[in-house]
């Protein structure tokens, strides 16, 4: 491992300081950055999450994904958690504790707003940032791409539903724009990237080595990315301190759970751990771009429901990292092979 991986935590802790610094001091700077944005999407960060997904792009290969096929128990897992699990145990989550254990301290009209942020994020799995902590644990990349493929189709269709059901309301208007934008620059554009990579390079020496080169671009676009985001939402941490802990309660619960069952189920299934991981990480993590602009269009920018979104992004980071590192000290309790 290089510098860069090895000391990774220590990095991001690093640039989440440095962001709410600079998001303090520099607000200009900080203005300029968001408004570079299209459909709920920072260009900024899709750059930087274009970088960290392209070295795993560069892995896959598409004469693979047939063998997908001959392995459907990772994908199972994923789909299953994300969408007959996941949603509503963040639900059952949020409704506990805002309306029971926060409730002292938290007044009703809040709650209920900080509970459909919640409910939003819970509906919505992670699209691009997946690659990333597949490319941490040494994930299948051609695996993680199918997993993700379709775990986004199925959001197509069940995103709405979900969401309206487990809030009360029928007007949902998903943001096509944010679905198409992020699939785009997220998911095809590396993709394609990596396809003419690997065409140029040939030879699968050449490609490994190439790979190994990019590879610390990838974690130095994620720290990058955490500084701009903490630098984004540097005044509501300081702010609004206590909130943003109470939100993130469930948020870490929901996160650990939901890594737990997904994690648990590949070990008991026997799925090679390159599968496992990334099937897990898919449903731990989160989609927040959808999840954000959803709750800005149906709640407002300064909504309870917008800020639970955004505690989401804080929060993620973070947790992903510590379970990147266990499932990295459990790969030897999975088998290694298909």
């Amino acid at each position: 491992m290089g510098i860069f991986e090895r000391y990774l935590t220590l990095w991001v802790a690093l640039a989440m300081i440095a962001g709410i610094a600079i998001g303090h001091v520099a607000p200009g700077l900080v203005e300029t950055v968001a408004s570079a944005e299209i459909a709920s999407i920072n260009l900024v960060v899709a750059v930087l999450i274009w970088a960290m997904v392209y070295p795993m792009m560069v892995g896959v290969d598409l004469g693979a994904v047939a063998g997908v096929a001959r392995q459907p128990r990772g994908l199972l897992v994923t789909l299953a958690v994300n969408w007959l699990i996941k949603p509503f145990t963040m639900a059952l989550l949020a409704v506990l504790f805002f309306d029971h254990v926060f409730a002292p301290w938290i007044a009703p009209a809040d709650a209920q707003q900080y509970i459909a942020g919640l409910i939003l994020l819970g509906a919505a799995p992670c699209t691009a940032m997946v690659f990333v902590w597949s490319q941490l644990t040494r994930g299948d990349a051609t695996y993680t791409l199918v997993q993700v493929s379709v775990n986004d189709l199925i959001m197509v269709v069940a995103f709405a539903p979900i969401v309206a059901f487990l809030l009360g309301v029928t007007d949902i208007a998903v943001p096509w724009e944010t679905l198409v934008l992020a699939t785009v620059l997220y998911v095809a554009l590396p993709l394609a990237a990596g396809l003419v990579t690997r065409r140029l390079l040939g030879d699968p020496a050449a490609i490994d080595a190439f790979a190994a080169r990019v590879k610390p671009w990838s974690v130095i676009g994620l720290i990058a990315t955490v500084a701009i985001l903490f630098g984004l939402q540097g005044e509501v941490i300081l702010n609004k301190p206590l909130v943003i802990v109470l939100i993130a309660v469930p948020i870490l619960i929901q996160s650990y759970g939901i890594f737990a069952l997904a994690y648990g189920a590949a070990w008991v299934l026997k799925v090679p751990h390159r599968i496992a991981a990334p099937c897990a990480m898919i449903g731990t993590s989160n989609f927040f771009e959808l999840a954000v602009a959803v709750a800005i269009s149906l709640f407002g920018l300064s909504s309870g429901a917008a800020l639970a979104t955004v505690v989401g992004v804080l929060v993620e980071v973070p947790v992903m990292l510590s379970l990147v590192a266990f499932a990295n000290r459990t790969r030897s309790r999975f088998p290694q092979e298909a």
